[in-house]
């Protein structure tokens, strides 16, 4: 019996020692499982609006990475992890955010991805709440939108990823520093 006992303990402890990174106060896991790849982690940051935290995210990528533009145009596997720290996110507001970041993304020529931005719309529009996690993640040339681990959409298209991941990593993203972060910077 003390051998079980051992042994579980020392199960528990690996388990509980897997890698981790901490930004600010919210706890990322080093790799991300994206299809059949182990994405590691590139850096992350939160998204601040009017002096308050939104969200945390965090960047995880088949390698490190401090090139936005490559990762931006790569057709390999990513993921972005966001945590939602502050309860005046609605699904409201984040649709809009969402759309004004595509808007930026894509230099204001949306209208050939149109449908596929609405999709990816329509995959914040549940309540959110704080605590929320949403993973955006890219294999495959599809990017597939989880809300706490439950696939919200799938939407293909190396393009349309491009928009997607534009809104935090292009040349105007929705907030600097979180893209620095990101960024490993």
């Amino acid at each position: 019996m003390k051998q079980i006992f051992l042994l579980s303990i020392a199960v528990l402890t690996f388990i509980s020692t897997e890698a981790q990174t901490k930004i600010n106060g919210i706890t990322f896991p080093d790799t991300y499982p994206a299809g059949k790849e182990k994405l590691v982690i590139n850096g992350g940051g939160t998204r601040v609006k009017y002096w308050m935290d939104m969200y945390v995210a965090s960047l995880y990528l088949t390698s490190k990475s401090k090139e936005d533009a490559a990762i931006v145009s790569a057709n390999s596997s990513m993921a972005i992890r966001m945590c939602i720290v502050s309860g005046l996110i609605s699904s409201d507001k984040m649709i809009s955010a969402v759309n004004e970041g595509f808007e930026k993304s894509t230099g204001g020529k949306m209208e050939p991805l149109k449908d596929k931005i609405e999709k990816f719309k329509n995959s914040f529009s549940d309540p959110i709440t704080k605590g929320d996690v949403f993973d955006i993640v890219y294999t495959g040339e599809k990017v597939s939108i989880y809300k706490n681990g439950k696939l919200k959409s799938e939407i293909e298209g190396l393009e349309f990823k491009k928009a997607v991941f534009g809104i935090w990593l292009g040349s105007d993203p929705a907030d600097s520093d979180l893209k620095e972060g990101m960024l490993g910077k």
